[in-house]
């Protein structure tokens, strides 16, 4: 009963020893070194294997090595396998210092300063007290609500909206398609934290950021295809967005020659907001097992009619 870890090579190496420190009663192969697949009962894997139920006949839990499950190719895997997004403690701490250090970024009017900066101006820009900034979190996942937990002790006006009801302390919280327009209008910086579904895709689009407050601003750490770029070039060229910070874009990454490598108003980051850290990832594996073994749920396994 094995093992398998099906991604970055490096961070395998790094699976390997701690599995072989806290639980050596698994063995753990590492892709391509499949050993006996028959005896494979676990995956870890950013993509799986082409047709894994014919490669891996009695595989039993597949884990996503990401937060997400967008990458997978779910009619491959059979609907009798539980599939289980990676919810562990290192991608929440980056992504919470990630969106932090973007909002304020935006909040004390650091792209300002940058163009100041390069022009050799030396000049004091207005202070403007967090409480009278809103925040708007699409998403309400763990994520998200790490994000606004967070931000919310600066004393930032907080927000999350979702597609089905959340209650948060200290954040007003929208449910629902019917409060989107709601939500959006009392945002001054919009924070993507959804999952991507056919129902997301594109939603930062014309009619979004029409829906906020002129002057709003952007950060989507979510997924690049959330975004149609065409749009935000126009609302940032109409002035409808002054900022826009970005560490997911579609392609990944964009041709050199696309128009919001250079743009004075955006910031772009490769994809790095935050990423799986072997050593609490590992645990979060290892748990998940023994509650699959005791026949109990798992932490992060996707509900397949809602795509995450």
């Amino acid at each position: 009963m094995s093992f398998l870890y099906k991604a970055d090579p490096a961070r395998g190496e790094q699976w390997a020893r701690l599995f072989a420190q806290k639980a050596p009663d698994i063995p753990f192969r590492l892709w391509p070194d499949v050993g006996d697949a028959a005896s494979v009962r676990y995956l870890a894997a950013w993509q799986p294997p082409e047709n894994p139920h014919a490669a891996l006949p009695n595989l039993e839990v597949v884990f996503s090595v990401g937060a997400g499950i967008d990458q997978f190719d779910l009619s491959g895997v059979p609907a009798h396998v539980p599939v289980v997004r990676m919810i562990e403690p290192g991608i929440v701490e980056g992504m919470v210092e990630y969106v932090t250090q973007a909002v304020l970024t935006i909040h004390r009017d650091l792209f300002d300063y940058a163009a100041q900066q390069s022009a050799c101006v030396w000049r004091e820009l207005p202070v403007r007290p967090a409480a009278t900034r809103r925040i708007g979190v699409l998403g309400l996942g763990v994520l998200g609500t790490a994000v606004l937990e967070r931000l919310r002790l600066f004393g930032f006006a907080c927000a999350g909206w979702s597609r089905s009801p959340h209650t948060l302390d200290g954040i007003e919280c929208y449910a629902g398609a019917d409060t989107l327009d709601a939500f959006l209008a009392r945002t001054d910086i919009l924070i993507c934290l959804l999952p991507l579904t056919p129902a997301t895709r594109g939603l930062l689009n014309k009619a979004t950021f029409d829906a906020l407050p002129a002057g709003a601003s952007l950060i989507n750490v979510g997924r690049g295809p959330h975004l149609n770029q065409d749009d935000l070039l126009d609302a940032l060229a109409g002035g409808r967005l002054r900022n826009a910070i970005l560490d997911v874009t579609d392609p990944e990454p964009l041709p050199a020659a696309h128009p919001l490598w250079t743009h004075p108003r955006v910031r772009i980051t490769p994809h790095i907001a935050s990423a799986t850290r072997p050593d609490t990832a590992v645990d979060v594996v290892l748990d998940n097992i023994r509650r699959y073994r005791a026949g109990l749920p798992m932490i992060g396994q996707i509900d397949r009619r809602q795509g995450y």
